[in-house]
């Protein structure tokens, strides 16, 4: 197993495991059984990870291996909402990512979840070891195709659109073309929304031949403090709850980022700073920064997923200024410190330390994780989607969530993703900070209302 990769195993804790947690919904029934056999040739079938679990001999590091035992059943699973509404599928949703998954299995599970309004949705679960958020999210992308397919058979990958749609039913067991497809769906997306990297993948590797020169940004990651002590640095109890927003347009977004001379990005995470500033407010005083950790994606978007997947990104830690209480200043601020970011090496640099812990003896791992971990409280991702509506086994997808898992002492991720138009922002927090994290979500809903409308200070209660 790759050092990166095995970093994120080792990373695992009774009160925090790393799984990388989807959500998608859907208005109308989905057919179970079709979406398992979509599942088993595009993702099963084409990535062997999936098919194998985690084997650590000793002494020695930990390896991926062939499970004899393995049976799609143990992993695809059928569930039933006691009510149709959003509160309850949040609910079921917070109980069934609390535990840990099985490490005598491969790493995985879904969820089909019926009875949600008119339609179900679906929950997936992947260990971060057999990949990262980004990667993940393509592999999901490569499940879906862009027109329904009228056929009763299993629909065709996303790539017959290039020849028609009329690959022949067997091409369903080539699952590459329909990943290279989700690919390319993420790109577009991605030039088309302003939702760029915060550093271009295909510049990671010189990058990566000049970082060990900058010293700067090593002694940043290295000295920088653990940070500030506020009710979001609180010991984790293990039991995690989500929440998430109603769609939000996205040309809203966009017009009021270039009004403001900002990114898409820039608005979006300056929603999350005013968010958590309205938390804390209700907590205590307000410190000047709270820091987070934001994933970036070091592998070209435009080429095939590689077979083996792995952990191919860097986390950056950004300081969100969450004391400057005028809305205005908070977003130039945020702007510019991301600027900043994606003009340094922190990423290249921030990933080979990962892997430098990943070779280390599991006592010292823990004692890094614990180092590193200690200076942010939430991880944020931002993942563009395809611009149209996607089907999965034939039946048009909703919405879309997926959440990074947090490490050591951290209990916030939050998830933004874009989506068919939308942009819908999600929270998983541990219930040691916050209860009930739908207040965070009302708080993000009216920052980036106000932000949209141009209004520099805080929102009206209830906005």
């Amino acid at each position: 197993m790759p050092a990166a990769d095995a970093a994120w195993l080792h990373m695992d804790r009774p009160t925090n495991p790393m799984v990388v947690n989807s959500v998608i919904w859907f208005d109308e029934p989905l057919d179970w059984e079709r979406a398992k056999q979509v599942f088993e040739r595009r993702i099963v079938d084409e990535f062997p990870r999936f098919r194998r679990r985690v084997g650590e001999p000793l002494g020695r590091p930990p390896r991926f291996e062939d499970d004899p035992e393995f049976d799609i059943d143990q992993h695809m699973h059928r569930l039933a909402l006691p009510a149709p509404d959003q509160a309850a599928l949040q609910a079921l949703v917070s109980d069934l990512i609390t535990p840990p998954l099985d490490p005598t299995r491969p790493l995985w599970h879904v969820y089909l979840i019926e009875g949600y309004g008119e339609g179900c949705a679906v929950l997936i679960r992947i260990h971060h070891c057999i990949a990262d958020g980004i990667a993940l999210a393509r592999v999901m992308l490569s499940l879906t195709d862009t027109e329904a397919d009228v056929d009763a058979g299993i629909a065709p990958p996303a790539a017959a659109q290039e020849t028609g749609g009329k690959l022949p039913l067997g091409a369903v067991t080539r699952p590459a073309s329909a990943a290279l497809d989700a690919a390319r769906q993420v790109t577009a997306a991605a030039v088309h929304e302003g939702l760029e990297s915060l550093v271009h993948p295909r510049h990671a590797a010189d990058l990566a031949a000049t970082a060990v020169r900058d010293a700067g940004t090593l002694a940043k990651l290295l000295t920088a403090p653990s940070d500030t002590s506020t009710v979001l640095r609180s010991p984790l109890h293990g039991t995690r709850r989500v929440a998430w927003s109603t769609p939000f347009p996205l040309d809203r977004i966009r017009t009021a980022a270039h009004r403001a001379d900002s990114k898409i990005n820039d608005l979006l995470v300056a929603a999350v700073a005013g968010a958590l500033r309205t938390e804390l407010e209700r907590h205590g005083p307000v410190p000047d920064e709270v820091h987070i950790m934001v994933p970036f994606n070091l592998r070209p978007l435009d080429e095939p997923l590689p077979r083996d997947l792995g952990n191919d990104f860097a986390l950056i830690l950004l300081a969100l200024p969450v004391g400057l209480e005028d809305r205005g200043a908070r977003q130039r601020e945020v702007r510019k410190r991301m600027d900043a970011v994606k003009d340094s090496h922190e990423g290249p640099i921030a990933y080979g330390i990962l892997s430098a812990i990943g070779m280390t003896p599991p006592q010292v791992e823990d004692v890094l994780i614990g180092f590193f971990t200690q200076k942010a409280s939430a991880v944020v991702t931002n993942v563009p989607g395809p611009r149209e509506t996607v089907y999965l086994a034939g039946t048009p997808v909703r919405g879309v969530l997926v959440w990074a898992p947090c490490s050591g002492s951290i209990g916030m991720t939050v998830s933004i993703f874009s989506y068919a138009g939308d942009v819908t922002v999600g929270f998983m927090v541990d219930t040691a900070l916050l209860p009930d994290p739908q207040p965070l979500v009302r708080a993000f809903d009216a920052e980036l209302r106000a932000l949209c409308r141009g209004t520099r200070h805080r929102a009206p209660a209830g906005a």
